[in-house]
């Protein structure tokens, strides 16, 4: 399951030597609304593992603090639209702590997890999934994966990064995603896209758990005999540019997908720069296919979400373009 390799990635870097010698949240004691840190404090005890005020601002701070001064932090906001009491914190001294001090000092042992995105009835304080406020803010490195194997390499990776990482982990896969998990210690490469499907007609690309209804809408366009490569993006910040572009010059068309807001939507930079490295390639304008410009709905979530059937649609309006 998802997020029992959330938890064996944290056991697997407090184990590590020179990993994980802090681990934090205000109720990661017990193991947190989502179970992801069980046992963690019987195994490790209380100077490692324990629980914080109910403060956001407070836990970003403090994680900050001990990674100034050498140890590993590990950090967690119970979900991600509660991060923002914590963007100071995260924004104007974690990510600029190394900078500021002309690479003296830094806080590169900070990784804070997160939950985010849509779950079926978290309306519009438990939806969120805000990656493009944190990959606007040189300095920090931001990473989201999709799956149980993605969740395990890419955490482990996060924590050993010498940079301060925010780890988005899409809630709804936390007990509805499985599958063959590499046992002990696991890296994935950070910066890396994945190319989860090949493809030579179009180029999907998206994150999280959008990657599966690009994998559906995928399928769906396969039987119109539409070849699709999926790219799963991973690191969200500093993203694999090299990938896309390859791609894309490729297939010739494009269409991105997330769950956020379209406007000012990661999406809009990842078009930017493939318009701009593509240009002379593309045979159709790229799309975005992401959520609307409002708060997240609760009864409307269906409605607001960019599924499989809006994708399959895309698809096809670029195709026939």
């Amino acid at each position: 399951f998802f997020f029992f390799q959330a938890e064996d990635g944290i056991r697997d870097a407090q184990e590590s030597r020179g990993l994980g010698d802090v681990y934090k949240r205000q109720d990661v004691k017990f193991g947190g609304v989502f179970r992801c840190s069980m046992d963690l404090n019987s195994k490790y005890g209380t100077d490692r593992v324990f629980n914080t005020p109910l403060s956001e601002q407070g836990i970003a701070a403090f994680g900050i603090g001990l990674a100034a001064v050498g140890y590993t932090a590990i950090a967690e906001i119970q979900f991600a639209d509660y991060i923002y009491p914590a963007f100071d914190q995260i924004v104007n001294e974690a990510a600029k702590f190394r900078y500021r001090t002309g690479d003296q000092f830094h806080v590169g042992g900070l990784t804070i997890r997160t939950p985010c995105g849509a779950v079926g009835h978290g309306g519009h304080y438990h939806s969120q999934h805000p990656e493009a406020y944190f990959c606007h803010t040189p300095g920090l490195k931001v990473v989201c994966p999709r799956d149980p194997i993605q969740a395990k390499g890419l955490l482990l990776a996060s924590i050993r990064d010498k940079n301060p990482v925010i780890f988005l982990e899409p809630k709804a896969l936390y007990r509805n995603a499985e599958d063959d998990v590499p046992t002990g210690d696991f890296n994935l490469e950070l910066h890396v896209s994945d190319v989860v499907k090949e493809g030579k007609d179009i180029t999907l690309i998206g994150w999280s758990t959008q990657i599966r209804v690009l994998m559906e809408a995928a399928a769906m366009a396969e039987k119109d005999g539409i070849s699709c490569e999926v790219i799963d993006l991973q690191t969200l910040y500093p993203y694999d540019g090299e990938t896309l572009i390859k791609s894309l010059n490729k297939t010739g068309r494009c269409i991105i997908s997330h769950e956020a807001p379209v406007t000012c939507g990661l999406g809009s930079e990842l078009a930017a720069i493939l318009q701009e490295k593509c240009f002379l390639r593309l045979e159709a304008p790229l799309l975005r296919i992401c959520g609307y410009d409002t708060p997240f709905p609760m009864s409307h979530e269906p409605l607001y979400l960019p599924d499989k059937w809006k994708i399959y649609d895309g698809i096809k309006k670029t195709m026939n373009y």
